[in-house]
């Protein structure tokens, strides 16, 4: 196995396989086999583009050879960062076909990031777009490739600047004379990246045998089949946009894909009723914005079976609106990048589709909920989520610190996520771990306050979620300033945004204290925080809602 992964302890493997979890296929060979049942049917449709699977396995083997030729070889980290569109997927298989790594980015991620995937990787290439909504991505990718020793190529899907290659060029004809690796579906096959809980976020590693088993059983689960139509508006270098079950269960199933760059109600339901969408993986920010929106109603959602949420617990009025106003079933997805996933089956009872986050997708995943001690709570006490499986890692890339602490001594994943248990049903209750949750997209306090303190004017800084009717949760930052020092939030996001973060991460709230409240332990007492703002907020919206204050 690539060198830094945790590998599977060969009696578990043998496990696996003898239960039928694993099945000893690639990636590669799962689309394959799709391709092979019927190669003239549509695997993906982005604008008028609509690309059979014929083409789709014939462009990625060509991208193979290419690269290949290039100078790369099998298990090189190459970093994706590129949006929806079919290059995307593109890469995504020729690099899973050559046998090198793709370490998926986010579209939203910046320097600070992607110099650290580059570098923790020891990245060889960088896949980007070219503009997207303003934003050069290739002007970021020649700063890297100045500052990163490994980085020697930049491939972009789209016009390319001087010293970069252009995606396009490498689709068409791959040389014939470049053997092409066998593929081995214990090794690893793509890296995913973690919620980011220790500051930047740490790099998962996924096996062929491991990922194949979470995309084929998350697709049963949602009944993808030949018929199935998904839109993907999330980014597709997100789990469960890519194979929770995402666009992998419907490649491995020869299912369309539908990819879209935009994910306001105006570009969504056009897309749902021109291609038949069957469904849609959504997150709760999008879930609520289209259900207030007139649009969906202005179209033909008859094809619509299923509405997926995930990322952060959908309200159960919010699950009921969804199957009155659309006429479809929502579907409650929770799980990890780092392997355990649970849906909520379309045959469970109503309690359960209304307020459960569902249960495994595997019969052989196991979950523990224990207390602080790490004793095991019965079922009905909250506690803290422990899992081990046939496809959640037993360990992050080439971080042995904090796998010491991620992962107990039998191999179980430490979610950090506060559950109750009621035989296989979760119910969520929050984070253990300190992460703001701002719809899905997972912040870390530590990384934020670790900028937010660079600021000349602030002397210290604690950064909480504070409640939010749509995203669940924004950034708050508290600050305690320096002498004489003023600071707004115009001025702190400037700042910061000059420090080239991803832009979910800003606060978008600034509370300037004289002091921080601490613990006898000189702690900062960040569940404090959370009250004050919270207090604030709903002291805010009662004012606002009194007759004299309506406008």
């Amino acid at each position: 196995m690539l060198a830094g992964c945790t590998p599977w302890p060969q009696p578990l493997a043998a496990r696996w396989r003898a239960l039928g979890c694993w099945e000893d296929i690639t990636l590669w060979e799962m689309l394959r086999q799709a391709a092979g049942r019927s190669p003239e049917s549509a695997a993906i449709a982005h604008g008028d583009r609509i690309i059979p699977y014929r083409e789709l396995v014939a462009r990625s083997e060509a991208l193979a050879r290419h690269l290949l030729a290039r100078g790369l070889r099998p298990l090189d980290r190459v970093v994706v960062q590129i949006h929806n569109v079919p290059e995307f997927v593109f890469a995504f298989f020729g690099l899973v076909r050559a046998g090198i790594v793709p370490v998926l980015a986010l579209p939203a991620h910046r320097h600070t990031e992607l110099s650290h995937f580059v570098q923790h990787a020891k990245a060889r290439a960088l896949f980007v777009p070219d503009v997207v909504r303003g934003f050069d991505y290739r002007t970021l990718a020649g700063e890297l490739r100045r500052e990163c020793p490994t980085l020697e190529h930049v491939f972009v899907a789209g016009e390319a600047l001087d010293g970069q290659v252009p995606l396009g060029s490498l689709l068409d004809d791959g040389p014939a004379n470049v053997a092409l690796p066998a593929l081995d579906p214990s090794e690893v096959a793509l890296m995913l990246l973690s919620g980011g809980t220790t500051a930047l976020p740490k790099l998962i590693p996924r096996t062929h045998n491991d990922y194949v088993l979470n995309a084929k059983a998350s697709g049963r689960v949602a009944r993808i089949d030949a018929a199935s139509v998904l839109l993907a508006v999330l980014p597709l270098g997100h789990n469960y946009n890519l194979a929770s079950p995402g666009i992998l269960a419907c490649f491995a199933a020869g299912a369309k894909v539908v990819l879209s760059t935009g994910h306001d109600a105006e570009t969504v339901f056009p897309l749902v009723d021109r291609h038949r969408v069957t469904i849609i993986a959504a997150a709760v920010p999008l879930v609520t914005q289209w259900l207030n929106s007139e649009v969906p109603a202005r179209h033909d959602l008859s094809s619509l079976r299923i509405v997926q949420n995930g990322g952060a617990r959908l309200a159960p009025e919010l699950r009921r609106r969804v199957r009155e106003q659309w006429g479809c079933m929502p579907q409650e997805i929770y799980g990890t990048a780092e392997g355990l996933i649970n849906m909520v089956p379309l045959d469970a009872p109503e309690e359960m589709m209304m307020e459960s986050s569902g249960m495994p997708i595997c019969e052989h995943d196991e979950l523990r909920v224990v207390d602080a001690e790490g004793n095991e709570l019965p079922d009905g006490e909250a506690g803290e989520l422990l899992t081990r499986g046939p496809y959640t890692i037993l360990g992050y890339y080439d971080a042995p610190q904090i796998n010491a602490t991620a992962f107990t001594p039998d191999g179980f994943y430490r979610m950090g996520d506060v559950v109750r248990k009621q035989g296989r049903w979760l119910f969520t209750e929050g984070r253990k771990k300190d992460l703001i949750n701002r719809g899905g997209e997972k912040i870390s306090s530590d990384e934020v306050e670790n900028l937010v303190l660079k600021h000349p004017a602030v002397l210290g800084c604690c950064v909480v979620g504070m409640p939010d009717p749509v995203f669940g949760e924004k950034a708050c930052a508290f600050v305690v300033l320096r002498p004489g020092a003023a600071l707004d939030l115009p001025q702190l996001s400037a700042f910061l945004v000059g420090q080239r973060i991803a832009r979910f991460k800003l606060p978008e709230r600034l509370e300037v204290l004289e002091r921080f409240p601490i613990s006898p332990a000189g702690k900062i007492l960040r569940r404090e925080l959370r009250e004050r703002i919270a207090t604030t907020l709903a002291d805010e919206a009662r004012a606002s809602a009194q007759p004299g204050n309506r406008r």
